[in-house]
């Protein structure tokens, strides 16, 4: 299926309906339209007595509006809530179709799962099964093959929009289902905390708010495409989001096997800082600096890790290590750009050169890359 090429005006068209009353996001409960949920903040496991819900009518969802309430819309039948039961409790979250019966969500969501239901508005709960899970990227797959007609896979788009662009977060926060919140694009390329010291990289920053229940739920363009994954708030007025290039390449992965491999060095990296340019006396104010080489892992013997070590200017500063400049020819300015490069450019098992400083000189070393272990 050419997930680009499917078109959800096109899709309404042919049904000859709009979408009635929203439902995004999701609740411990019943999804609710105008009850504000118990929930506390941060915490998305909790119990309580399910309540019915209070669905909007055609009328007062379809008249007036403006280009939010178009996308809105547009694919608010495509996005669902989530419950999830297990040892832990009750966890929420969102998730919006992909394609087929398949729905993206978090892997915090859907971690540890006993039981899954997904909510469609003016369907219901249908069960829900696990596809895959990447515990890496925070993205998760689960199926429901009794899901509505009308909940289609949402395009993603074709390339990171930029900072500035308008956004909005459909989701469930609170437990207050069918909620829209817009913003902009306030921020790209920032890493997000994965399990065991990685990151998850690309991430868009967005002033779009995004509280509990919104996890997993999409950020999507004016165009009424996904921009990427909602994954957590951050503090006032900043969200993250998994970035629709991470979604394209973990979520097929996850459909065919359950499971994605991430390329891996085996190397722990720091930033070129000023006192790491001045203590190696590099020529280069930017790059990353191999500290340590993870014995047995990929990088142990191309790689070459601190030998040494220098005070200045009231701190102690490693010396000796290589200086990563590019890998594959791509230009490595950070430790950002180095996870960006390797989650989406390269695969484990490619043999990728490795242009870096050693010793003050310029060389280029050959590395074949491993997959991460297990968290």
């Amino acid at each position: 299926m050419n997930r680009q090429n499917v078109s959800r005006r096109g899709f309404l068209a042919a049904l000859g309906t709009a979408a009635a009353g929203g439902l995004a996001g999701c609740s411990v409960n019943t999804p609710q339209r105008d009850t504000p949920a118990t929930d506390t903040p941060g915490d998305e496991r909790a119990s309580a007595t399910p309540a019915a819900p209070q669905d909007v009518s055609d009328t007062e969802q379809l008249t007036g509006g403006s280009t939010y309430t178009q996308v809105y819309r547009e694919m608010v039948d495509s996005v669902a809530a989530v419950r999830v039961e297990s040892l832990g409790g009750t966890a929420q979250g969102t998730a919006w179709v992909y394609e087929d019966d398949y729905l993206v969500t978090n892997e915090h969501v859907v971690s540890d799962v006993d039981g899954l239901s997904a909510w469609f508005d003016g369907v219901g709960w249908r069960e829900g099964s696990v596809v895959g899970t990447d515990v890496y990227s925070d993205l998760a797959v689960f199926e429901v093959p009794e899901k509505p007609t009308g909940a289609v896979g949402l395009p993603l788009v074709e390339s990171p929009p930029p900072v500035g662009a308008h956004v909005a977060a459909i989701g469930n926060p609170f437990g207050l289902s069918g909620s829209l919140t817009a913003g902009i694009i306030s921020g790209r390329g920032r890493a997000l905390p994965a399990q065991n010291g990685f990151s998850i990289p690309a991430a868009i920053q967005t002033d779009a708010a995004v509280n509990p229940g919104n996890s997993g739920g999409p950020l999507v363009t004016l165009d009424g495409e996904v921009a990427g994954v909602i994954n957590s708030g951050g503090g006032d007025n900043i969200g993250f989001a998994i970035s629709a290039a991470m979604v394209e390449r973990v979520v097929p992965a996850l459909i065919e096997n359950g499971t994605y491999e991430h390329s891996y060095m085996g190397v722990e990296i720091r930033d070129v800082t000023p006192p790491v340019a001045e203590a190696n006396a590099l020529p280069v104010t930017r790059g990353v600096y191999v500290h340590e080489v993870v014995d047995g892992s990929p990088s142990a013997g191309v790689l070459q890790g601190s030998t040494g070590q220098r005070y200045l200017g009231g701190e102690t500063v490693d010396t000796g290590g290589d200086v990563i400049l590019s890998i594959a020819g791509q230009p490595i300015p950070n430790r950002e750009g180095l996870s960006r490069v390797l989650a989406l450019s390269t695969s484990p098992g490619d043999t990728v050169d490795v242009a870096l400083i050693r010793g003050g000189s310029r060389r280029t070393v050959e590395l074949t890359l491993g997959s991460r272990p297990s968290p």
